[in-house]
């Protein structure tokens, strides 16, 4: 059973969007969360404000569409949404609040750490010790290494 989507002509198999590569099957919803940095309400978010089915293939979208969403998506400065939703607030540098994706996202996140780390930070020195950083409990669980649980000595060599 043929898809009718499938034999259009205009339906795009792959659509890039921030340097991802999103199958044209998806739904347009999923389709955007599937880019690092963009969740599940940010995409419901995009899909509202472009008017779009959240069901409709992603593949299915006209060129100029796929364009807009691109400029909107790649935008790093949300000026119509709350500052809840970026996951990037308050750059220490800067002071503004940023939506960051993919590789930006990656290594904004190492600087981070890398800045609480010099500056010596309770958080950064979790992080360089490899501990747990939100205050999780360590004792019964988060355990790597070989020295895990109780090592019995054998009935032999007690005798």
């Amino acid at each position: 059973m043929a898809k009718d989507n499938k034999n259009d002509e205009d339906f795009q198999y792959i659509v890039r969007i921030a340097s991802k590569d999103i199958k044209g099957e998806r739904p347009i919803k999923l389709a955007l969360a599937d880019i690092r940095g963009v969740g599940d309400r940010l995409s419901s978010i995009i899909v509202k404000k472009f008017n779009l089915d959240p069901n409709q293939k992603i593949g299915e979208l006209s060129e100029d569409k796929i364009l807009e969403i691109r400029g909107y998506v790649e935008n790093k400065e949300y000026k119509d949404l709350p500052l809840w939703l970026l996951n990037h607030r308050n750059d220490i540098t800067t002071g503004k609040s940023f939506n960051l994706l993919s590789n930006d996202l990656d290594l904004q996140i190492n600087d981070d750490i890398n800045l609480m780390k010099k500056m010596r930070s309770y958080r950064g020195l979790r992080h360089e010790t490899g501990h747990k950083v939100r205050g999780q409990k360590t004792r019964s669980n988060g355990r790597h290494g070989l020295s895990m649980g109780v090592i019995r000595k054998r009935e032999e060599q007690k005798k």
